[in-house]
């Protein structure tokens, strides 16, 4: 049987936590075949673990992408994308593929880095990706960002966003607030025009989860390939990221990372859906 084809057009992360490296793991995992495009190559510091963003140039990517696309991916999946040059090509290679869904992860900064990687990137964002949209997976900074508010805190400061990025052309927003959100349970909101649900499931030490937001992203990437309605989409990715972030490990002194096979090979945690 011909598995369905997805495409990650992400940044590769050199340590293989996160980026290229996760969506591809997580794409065999959920058992469609897997296609990248590389748009920068992270590297860290050793002894810092800072991060050094190499992007690659223009006419690469646009290679890379054409060669995906002459595979005919059934969904296409956004990561770190470096420039708005970089953005306006991912929209022209979803509107010139045969691709049914568009996932974007609206990656704006490293993570351990609190700086926008380019000041242009969010309009961008907003110009280019949104309006085709199936499904945007902003974390809390992100969806302030895309929303224009301040990063929400609170859960109607997080719904705020949702209709906000919504009404920006977004089909189907899910809001990861993960433990950020107050309480005792790690919240994501989603929102698909019409209805909020909030996925809840036991808060766990987040110590270890590197690639945790490239993990959900490509879960739902291949999810919708499979089939899946995006709300289904998006709790099945809830549970299998959830399962990533509780077996996680410590790779270096530095960090540690999503065990990306765990809901597959060591447990399947149901995650708690309610419409609010």
């Amino acid at each position: 049987m011909a598995l369905k084809k997805t495409l990650t057009i992400a940044g590769s992360d050199i340590s293989g936590g996160a980026g290229i490296a996760a969506d591809l793991k997580t794409f065999q995992e959920h058992e469609t075949y897997g296609m990248s495009a590389i748009t920068t190559i992270v590297a860290m510091d050793p002894e810092t673990w800072s991060h050094d963003v190499n992007p690659i140039p223009l006419e690469v990517i646009d290679k890379q992408i054409e060669t995906a696309l002459s595979i005919s991916p059934d969904v296409i999946k956004t990561g770190m994308l470096p420039s708005e040059e970089v953005i306006e090509r991912c929209k022209d290679a979803y509107l010139n593929s045969k691709a049914e869904h568009f996932v974007i992860d609206p990656v704006m900064v490293c993570k351990g880095d609190d700086e926008v990687l380019n000041p242009g990137l969010v309009d961008a964002m907003i110009e280019h990706l949104l309006p085709h949209a199936t499904v945007v997976t902003p974390n809390l900074f992100e969806a302030g960002q895309l929303a224009g508010h301040k990063t929400p805190k609170t859960l109607e400061g997080v719904k705020k966003c949702a209709e906000v990025i919504h009404e920006k052309g977004a089909a189907n927003v899910i809001i990861k607030g993960g433990s950020e959100i107050e309480g005792d349970k790690a919240v994501d909101v989603y929102y698909d025009g019409e209805e909020f649900h909030m996925l809840t499931s036991s808060k766990i030490d987040a110590s270890y989860n590197h690639g945790a937001g490239c993990t959900f992203a490509a879960a739902i990437t291949a999810n919708l390939a499979n089939g899946k309605s995006p709300l289904e989409a998006i709790q099945n990715a809830k549970s299998f990221v959830t399962s990533a972030i509780k077996n996680g490990w410590k790779m270096n002194a530095h960090v540690g990372v999503v065990r990306h096979g765990a809901f597959n090979t060591v447990e399947k945690i149901d995650v708690a859906d309610e419409q609010i």
